[in-house]
Parts: structure tokens; sequence; C-alpha cells
């Protein structure tokens, strides 16, 4: 039985895993991905990763990485990053991705290959840190994970399943001290 905050950065983290580029590597992980699944003691958070694991999986590699790429590189309505979905203010886009960045900071780390905003990065990001900073950046990033929910909903993505998880685990850490 894991304790809560471990359970919380295993799951964000398997989370990020799964929205990560599916590289040879990704391939090459994924049992390890559904034996950590399968190790969550949150049922419905275990059962919606094991669900989208054999959803990848029965798609096949070829299908799935051709599914990513359209869904999660080429198209602005489902990409990835999560200041780029109400860009009608280049300006407030700008602030934004600082407001990320420097949040990314403040808890030590710095990015180096992806943008601040960029979903993994994020999740990445707050299964390394305490409950209290990371409902900050849980919170912070509520209202754009909401709209992607809506987004990836419209499109009718397995993936939908897995923000659900990740809006469910804010709502959890609301209010976490450092």
């Amino acid at each position: 039985m894991m304790n809560k905050t471990k359970e919380y950065q295993e799951t964000l983290a398997l989370i990020a895993y799964l929205f990560a580029y599916p590289t040879e590597d990704w391939w090459a992980k994924l049992p390890d991905c559904r034996q950590a699944s399968e190790a969550l003691d949150n049922r419905q958070n275990r059962q919606t990763m094991l669900d989208l694991l054999d959803y990848i999986e029965a798609m096949g590699q070829k299908a799935y990485e051709e599914l990513y790429v359209r869904t999660f590189e080429f198209s602005s309505n489902t990409n990835l990053y999560l200041t780029m979905h109400d860009r009608t203010d280049f300006g407030k886009q700008a602030r934004e991705m600082l407001d990320f960045k420097n949040m990314f900071l403040a808890n030590g780390f710095d990015l180096q290959k992806e943008l601040p905003d960029f979903l993994p990065a994020l999740l990445e990001l707050t299964a390394n840190i305490p409950e209290g900073p990371a409902s900050e950046v849980l919170a912070m990033a509520k209202p754009k994970l909401e709209l992607l929910r809506q987004r990836f909903l419209e499109a009718k993505l397995a993936h939908t399943f897995l923000l659900d998880v990740v809006l469910t685990e804010a709502d959890e850490l609301k209010g976490a001290t450092a």
C-alpha cells in the first residue's frame, strides 16, 4: 500500500509518461508502465491507466504513433502545450509561458529541451515535488487542463480519461501545504 504522497507522485509520473512522445525506448518501457499502473492503490486511476495501455497496445506501434503525431503535434486544438489553446492574445500567452517557467525555477527545476507549458513536463514536475507546491502547480494549470480536456472530449480521445485523473488529483491536493 502506497502512502498518499507516493501515490499521487507515481500517478502523475505515469500520466506524464503516457503523454510523452512514443519513441522506441518509450515502447520498450511500456511493460514497466503497466506494472507500475497495476501497483496503484486507487482503483479508478489504476483501471484508467490499464485501459489506456490496452488501447495503445491494441492499436499497435505504427497506428498509435500516427495518432499521437496527428493529435498532439499537428493539431492546434489538442496539442500538449497548455498556453496554445486560447491564442487570441500573444502578450497573455507570453506572460503565461513566463509564469510556467518561473514555477519550474521556483521548485528547483529548469527545462532545457521543452517549453514550460508542455503537459508531460508539467506533470513530471508535479510528480517530483511535495504536495503543497504540486497543488499550486496544478491549480495554476487547472483552467488550461479543463480546456484541453474539453477539446479531447470533442475529439473523442481516449487520453481524456488521463486528464480526468490529473484533474481529480489536482482537486485532492487542493489545500495541501508544503
